[in-house]
């Protein structure tokens, strides 16, 4: 099986996910757009089926699965947007769905991904450590895995947001990306660039947790002590090893975005574009308004949101006036 999806995969999985899932809007943002200083559009996975992009990866994935592969449950782990998707996904399914998520996933994430019918085990350890547990478990109950960010499968179903974005704009000229494990901007640039290559693709990244960043640098995948960023859908602390070849092939920028101008993007979405996005959504705004992406007064440019699911007490917190 080859480790990366091809645009025929992509396309594939655009008509093997349309009956389940939202082709979300492209908005334009004429208030950021004034900040910014060129012509803003934003993709906001926020009105997804469960509120972030991840549904469409898990979809995708559990659809092309044999049922007697899924026969005795599904297991994953999260930082909690892939669980939620992969309990929608497996729920829709009649399917047993296991979800190693860490102590550190905001409230809101946990509760939606139990709401539909997942099992919920907490694990206090990095990303390698709790995928260690999860293949433990799978092999001791025969569950069929499925990464968030390493299959294949997973990252055609996220392709289909580059899809998407050039259907709705086909003279687009940027596409801003938030940058985790790689799985999001594999697709969604395979997508893109198999279709128009002239299209910038950017990835953005935590400045706390800048591994693709150093991974460009050095070369080779580079692996992080982790820290903690606010933007928690984001905190990995080594490259996805599939995304990787994939990232460095397609991905033309790769820029680091401190806490504090990720959380001004998520005032100026709230504020500006009324769109309640969670600081992972919120960092390529973020980088717009730290003036980080040089950019032109006539270019196009998308920001992929990818979700909204964090919790109303801590979002309150970030929205009220001195909060700084």
């Amino acid at each position: 099986m080859l480790n990366h999806p091809t645009i025929q995969d992509i396309q594939e999985a655009r008509q093997r996910l349309a009956p389940h899932i939202r082709h979300t809007p492209l908005l334009r943002a004429e208030k950021i757009e004034q900040a910014v200083g060129c012509e803003l559009y934003l993709k906001p996975e926020t009105l997804q089926i469960t509120g972030a992009f991840k549904i469409r990866g898990a979809l995708n994935k559990t659809l092309s699965l044999p049922r007697e592969a899924m026969a005795n449950g599904v297991i994953a782990s999260s930082s909690g947007n892939h669980a939620q998707g992969l309990s929608y996904a497996a729920r829709m399914l009649g399917v047993k769905v296991i979800l190693v998520l860490p102590t550190t996933t905001p409230k809101i994430k946990i509760a939606n991904t139990e709401a539909l019918g997942a099992e919920v085990v907490l694990f206090d350890g990095d990303t390698a450590a709790r995928w260690k547990k999860v293949y433990e478990i799978a092999e001791e109950n025969n569950y069929a895995t499925i990464h968030g960010f390493e299959d294949p499968i997973v990252m055609a179903g996220q392709g289909t947001i580059g899809c998407e974005i050039l259907d709705d704009l086909e003279d687009v000229d940027t596409v801003i990306v938030p940058l985790g494990g790689g799985g999001l901007i594999s697709g969604i640039a395979t997508a893109i660039k198999e279709t128009k290559p002239s299209v910038r693709v950017i990835g953005a990244e935590p400045a706390l947790t800048p591994k693709y960043y150093h991974s460009r640098i050095n070369r080779q995948r580079t692996s992080l002590p982790l820290k903690n960023t606010i933007a928690d859908g984001l905190r990995i602390s080594v490259p996805g090893q599939n995304p990787y070849p994939i990232i460095e092939k397609y991905v033309d920028e790769i820029i680091l975005v401190e806490d504090e101008h990720i959380i001004a993007g998520m005032r100026a979405l709230a504020k500006d574009a009324k769109l309640i996005a969670e600081p992972a959504a919120s960092i390529g705004i973020g980088a717009l308004l730290a003036g980080s992406i040089k950019i032109r007064s006539d270019e196009k440019v998308c920001a992929v949101l990818t979700g909204g699911n964090w919790d109303l007490p801590d979002l309150a917190d970030i929205y009220k006036p001195g909060s700084e």
